[in-house]
C-alpha cells in the first residue's frame, strides 16, 4: 500500500489504538485481538498496536491497516526506539511503523531519518510521533509519511492538559504537506470531530475506547470528589 493509498483510506476516519500497559489485565494477545475486532465492528478504519506478537496477531485477524510500534522501556525515546525495533514491526506485518520522532537522542545513537530509510526499504510506511511543531516539520522533511501529535504533553516542555493538543494539530496542519494524525487524550467524539475541523487528516483514540481499567478509575475518581 502506498502512502497516498493509505492516506485516502484514512481521510476523516478513526484509528483505534488497541493497547494495554504492563500489568493491566487486558495485556494479553488474544484479548487485544478481540479489541481490534470490536473496533472493526464499530467502524474503525485502522488499528494501532504495540509489540511484534500483538501486531502479527491483529494483522492476521483483521482486514484493516495496522499501525505497529514497539514500546521498549518507559522513559526517553521508547516508542520504536531503534531500527531493529522498527524492522521487527515490519516483519510482523504492519503497514505503518509508528516511531518517536522527537529531538531526543535515540538509545542506539541512530537518527529518525535512518529509521525512515530502513522502513521504506522494507516496504512499509512511517508515522512520526512528535511533541512539537518543530519536530513535526523535521519529521516530514526526513521522509515521514504521516505525522502524529502522540507525544505532546508527555515530553518535558510540552503543554500538560487533560484534553488533546488541538493547537499543535492546527499548527502542524498548516505547516506540513504530509497528513497530520491527531492523537493523545482524545476523550469524546466531539473532541475527535474538532481535531478534524482543525486540520487533522485522521484521529487516533485509545484509552477512551479500549482501556476499561483507566475508564473505571476515572469514574471512581469522579465519585470520590466532594
Amino acid at each position: 500500500m502506498t502512502a497516498q493509498d493509505l492516506a485516502d483510506t484514512l481521510k476523516g476516519r478513526l484509528i483505534v489504538s488497541c493497547q494495554a500497559p504492563p500489568g493491566d489485565p487486558m495485556r494479553e494477545t488474544a484479548t487485544l485481538v478481540r479489541l481490534a475486532l470490536s473496533a472493526v465492528a464499530g467502524g474503525g478504519s485502522a488499528i494501532r498496536a504495540n509489540e511484534p506478537e500483538v501486531v502479527a496477531a491483529i494483522t492476521g485477524a483483521v482486514d484493516l491497516p495496522v499501525i505497529g510500534l514497539w514500546k521498549d522501556g518507559d522513559t526517553g525515546v521508547y516508542i520504536t526506539p531503534t531500527v531493529r525495533h522498527a524492522l521487527a514491526i515490519v516483519e510482523a506485518g504492519a503497514a505503518v511503523v509508528a516511531a518517536d520522532a522527537t529531538d531526543r537522542p535515540r538509545p542506539d545513537g541512530s537518527s529518525f531519518a535512518e529509521l525512515v530509510t530502513a522502513v521504506h526499504a522494507a516496504g512499509a510506511l512511517v508515522m512520526a510521533d512528535v511533541s512539537t511543531l518543530a519536530e513535526g516539520i523535521a519529521a516530514a522533511e526526513q521522509g515521514a509519511d504521516f505525522v502524529s501529535t502522540t507525544l505532546s504533553g508527555y515530553v518535558p516542555g510540552t503543554p500538560k492538559q487533560p484534553g488533546p493538543d488541538l493547537g499543535l494539530v492546527t499548527s502542524l496542519s498548516a505547516a506540513i504537506s504530509v497528513p497530520v494524525v491527531a492523537e493523545g487524550r482524545i476523550n469524546t467524539p466531539e473532541e475527535a470531530a474538532e481535531a478534524l475541523a482543525r486540520g487533522a487528516h485522521s484521529v487516533v483514540v485509545g484509552t477512551a475506547i479500549t482501556a476499561p481499567t483507566a475508564l473505571t478509575a476515572r469514574f471512581v475518581a469522579g465519585l470520590a470528589r466532594p
